[in-house]
């Protein structure tokens, strides 16, 4: 088990590092930020001044460098579109925003896709599973900010029952949070129900039958504890899923969040941000696979590095 840790924790730094590698030559593809510090009245005296004092004028093997050492004490630069805030500032503002909407996306898929895909798997071939596969079939189908349009045109402009953007208090959060979340009931009600088909063929499934343990039992404490280990390893997609939707899902509803900070950072060629936002998201999606991984291999001993 330490062994499998150990080489986890391995792959997760050499990951760490390639998307730093990725995200610092990819930012500066958007375009010179020179652009964005100087106006375009600047000549090329004001021009050279500012490309020293941001460091631009060095080659990019040592802006990269000094990137990185900047980095791991959390100093990612100041921002060039945002005069008077850190990129690291900047990102720690609107991080919480976006770790709200997430999470109460997460919620609302595992509230509804386990109940779903457990009763799909037991009632196969029903109506009921038929017209699940069709709902999740949708989920998986529908992009994510047409769907978030959809409702604020029904729940916010026809109904009128739901605010359509910009963040207050809870009601402002549903819309964008059931657009965002609506893939995940999809895909994790899909998983859940191929691993409660597999699980109920089981022997001890058929042993606690005969010795007449109640049916609810059986499936939502015993069948859904082993079927649990195929959706809890996907948990660490649905995060990285969940970050990278979040940037159409926060601009089509003004949620002042890590996405809509993106797309106005790319916009503003501010690739100071741009990086640290990048970064900030990958730290915590690989965190997160590294927990749910090593949480798997306590849950399945069977795995193994050879």
């Amino acid at each position: 088990m330490q062994r499998y840790i150990v080489l986890r924790l391995g792959q997760a730094i050499v990951t760490l590092f390639i998307i730093s590698v990725l995200v610092f030559s990819l930012a500066r593809l958007s375009g010179d930020p020179i652009n964005v510090l100087v106006s375009d009245e600047a000549d090329e005296d004001r021009i050279q001044q500012v490309r020293k004092l941001w460091g631009l004028d060095r080659p990019l093997y040592v802006q990269y460098f000094s990137f990185v050492k900047n980095g791991l004490t959390g100093n990612f630069g100041d921002s060039l579109a945002y005069k008077g805030y850190s990129a690291m500032g900047l990102v720690g503002e609107r991080l919480p925003a976006t770790l709200q909407l997430a999470g109460l996306s997460l919620a609302i898929a595992i509230f509804i896709a386990l109940p779903i895909g457990v009763l799909s798997a037991v009632k196969k071939d029903s109506p009921f599973d038929y017209a699940s596969k069709i709902f999740g079939l949708l989920g998986q189908s529908l992009p994510q900010f047409w769907l978030g349009i959809i409702f604020i045109w029904v729940f916010g402009v026809m109904l009128g029952w739901l605010p359509t953007c910009c963040k207050g208090g809870f009601s402002h959060i549903i819309l964008p949070a059931l657009a965002l979340g609506y893939y995940q009931v999809a895909a994790l009600m899909r998983l859940t129900r191929s691993s409660m088909l597999e699980v109920l063929d089981a022997e001890y499934v058929k042993m606690a039958h005969i010795k007449g343990l109640p049916r609810w039992k059986i499936l939502w404490k015993h069948c859904l504890r082993n079927a649990a280990i195929g959706p809890l390893t996907y948990l660490g997609i649905i995060i990285g899923i969940l970050f990278t939707g979040a940037v159409a899902i926060e601009t089509v509803f003004a949620w002042p969040g890590l996405g809509l900070l993106a797309v106005q950072s790319v916009q503003s060629r501010d690739f100071t941000v741009i990086q640290t936002i990048a970064l900030v998201g990958a730290v915590l999606v690989i965190a997160v696979s590294l927990v749910i991984d090593i949480a798997y291999a306590y849950l399945d001993p069977r795995i193994r590095y050879t």
